[in-house]
């Protein structure tokens, strides 16, 4: 497991759901190192990865070292004019990940982009309006849990009833820092969003899988800067509280202040409260006793289970992509699903009580 989440990039078993060549994809702009877990997920479904462009050559250079068959474009407007390439995969500064998108779709293909898809809600709209005059796909790489096993595992568990309605979710999003290997707009508000909008995505996202919530209500949300006073608009610190449509409740924290001495990036875990039964995940690291992520467990009427779930489950969500790209289906996500997502956590990030800092509170 990588100690840094920048470059969280899981690789599973090739499971293709086209033949070479039928599914043509491309990358574009490499600004967070998530695009590398996006691409080995469409190429073990069966894509064809054939251009790459980012205006840094040390960025394509560092790519095509992954990817050593793929051919460097020579521009962004090389891409978007070939017929061929269905679907673009990005990683842009969040900030400029719907002005992207927009361009993807406008001609013509479907767009792949890493979370958090968008940094303010008037982006979300004009997004949210060119996905209806365009039917093409802007699909998000919520990677918490398209990305990991033990999460998948949980959803089919859900599906099943293992353990009945769903009625809450608690999710804990901690991440490292390794702020010397951040890019300069890690630390820029604007850039990034802000932490609930950013990193809060992810789990805002679980909470409405596993609920089946369509909509919901942000009952309240706070932020921090604790520790990082030299970045003074970097967000070190986030939690917030949300009410499903359904009912369903929802409460998460996320934040930078990974120990050191884990040897993982962040100890994920998300607690599932259903009816007639309980599911913890612990994603990345069972602290102290196994450093394998993909723990989940599972105690319902049956009993008491453990489920050790690393390269078992695989990652369909890639495969259905393809196909819903091909059949225009909705199979792998809703593009409800996704909007409604990215407009809870701009929500969260804009209505957010901020906290004093430590500075302030020894005053």
């Amino acid at each position: 497991m990588s100690k840094d989440g920048m470059t969280y990039a899981p690789k599973g078993k090739p499971n293709p759901v086209v033949k070479e060549g039928e599914f043509q994809i491309a990358a574009a702009t490499l600004d967070h190192g998530h695009i590398y877990g996006m691409c080995n997920g469409l190429i073990e479904a069966g894509a064809t990865l054939k251009w790459v462009y980012d205006s840094d050559p040390i960025k394509v250079a560092e790519f095509v070292e992954k990817f050593q068959s793929v051919q460097i474009a020579d521009s962004l407007e090389q891409i978007l004019n070939d017929e061929a390439i269905k679907l673009v995969a990005a990683a842009a500064i969040p900030s400029e990940r719907s002005a992207l998108g927009i361009k993807v779709m406008t001609a013509g293909k479907d767009y792949f982009t890493d979370k958090t898809p968008f940094t303010t809600l008037s982006q979300l709209e004009e997004t949210r309006s060119v996905v209806g005059k365009t039917g093409r796909k802007y699909m998000v790489y919520f990677s918490e849990r398209l990305h990991v096993e033990s999460a998948v595992f949980a959803g089919d568990l859900i599906a099943d009833g293992a353990i009945g309605r769903v009625i809450q979710v608690t999710g804990f999003g901690p991440h490292r820092l390794n702020a010397s290997s951040r890019p300069e707009w890690f630390f820029n508000k604007e850039q990034y969003g802000g932490i609930l909008c950013d990193i809060g995505s992810h789990q805002i996202e679980q909470f409405l899988h596993y609920t089946g919530c369509s909509d919901a209500e942000v009952l309240h949300s706070k932020i921090a800067n604790y520790n990082n006073p030299e970045y003074p608009e970097l967000e070190d610190y986030g939690d917030a509280t949300l009410k499903g449509n359904n009912g369903a409740t929802h409460f998460f924290r996320v934040d930078w202040f990974t120990p050191d001495g884990l040897s993982a990036w962040g100890d994920g875990r998300t607690f599932i409260t259903g009816t007639e039964g309980t599911i913890e995940l612990r994603k990345y690291i069972d602290v102290a006793r196994d450093e394998q992520g993909d723990h989940l467990y599972l105690v319902n009427k049956e009993g008491e289970q453990h489920f050790e779930l690393s390269g078992k489950v695989g990652f369909p969500f890639f495969g259905q992509l393809i196909m819903d790209c091909i059949h225009r289906t909705e199979n792998a996500m809703t593009q409800a699903h996704a909007f409604k997502a990215a407009e809870l956590c701009l929500q969260a990030q804009e209505e957010a009580t901020v906290i004093s800092s430590k500075a302030e509170v020894l005053k």
